[in-house]
């Protein structure tokens, strides 16, 4: 399937583009940047940008060649009008599959963002953050470089994410406090209240990961999420 591309957009040097991807008008995307299938990037975007880091080089005209770690971006994201991601300086900077970002979230270098994830309005993460799969940050909550969102978390609007926020947990406030579990979130993704009660202890930290015969049968792929977080390393 062609991408459709507005007249008014400018790719520079570096970008490469998947399939049936639609680009609007007056985004901006410079390379190093590499884009899979089926993405909508609306109006006054900006990807690849030079990283906010003064420990680096910072180009001084567009027509330089690329520099940098560049920026990754799955399929079927729909990047809404004025949201920014800056290019990688240590690694590339990094978009799953199935993201919603929605209009002026910022994405800053070296940020590494998993599938089905949701940035509402005017959220912005720092460097290297890690926000993983299915998690879900309301409106202008700002996390801090280097902090890591669990998969299925929920950070809520305003909210100000200074330290690590656990799987399938709710934190809101300034600093943001977790308050209990996402259960929304968890019966969205097919879990009954049996399972989210087995959970429930490891969630909160109060004890050991289920047992593999109750993680085999979590519906939505929470088992390999549940798994993946389990084993994660600091």
């Amino acid at each position: 399937m062609v991408n459709r591309i507005h007249p008014t957009a400018v790719l520079g040097p570096g970008v490469e583009l998947g399939d049936g991807n639609v680009v609007g008008p007056y985004a901006v995307l410079a390379g190093p940047l590499v884009i899979g299938d089926g993405n909508w990037i609306g109006p006054h975007v900006t990807i690849g940008t030079p990283a906010e880091d003064r420990t680096g080089p910072h180009p001084v005209s567009w027509e330089d060649e690329p520099v940098g770690a560049g920026v990754r971006i799955g399929s079927g994201n729909r990047i809404r009008e004025y949201v920014s991601v800056h290019q990688g300086t240590r690694r590339s900077t990094r978009l799953g599959d199935n993201g919603y970002y929605l209009r002026g979230s910022h994405v800053a270098h070296d940020c590494e963002i998993g599938d089905h994830v949701t940035l509402a309005s005017n959220v912005v993460l720092g460097g290297h953050t890690a926000i993983w799969s299915r998690a879900n940050l309301g409106m202008g909550a700002i996390v801090h470089q280097h902090v890591r969102i669990g998969p299925g978390a929920m950070v809520g609007m305003g909210s100000a994410v200074r330290r690590e926020v656990g799987a399938f947990t709710v934190a809101v406030g300034n600093p943001a406090r977790v308050t209990g579990l996402n259960v929304v979130g968890l019966t969205r993704l097919g879990l009954d209240e049996r399972q989210i009660a087995a959970l429930e202890p490891w969630l909160k930290g109060a004890g050991p990961i289920p047992p593999d015969g109750l993680l085999d049968r979590l519906p939505g792929g929470v088992s390999t999420l549940v798994q993946a977080w389990n084993d994660r390393k600091d």
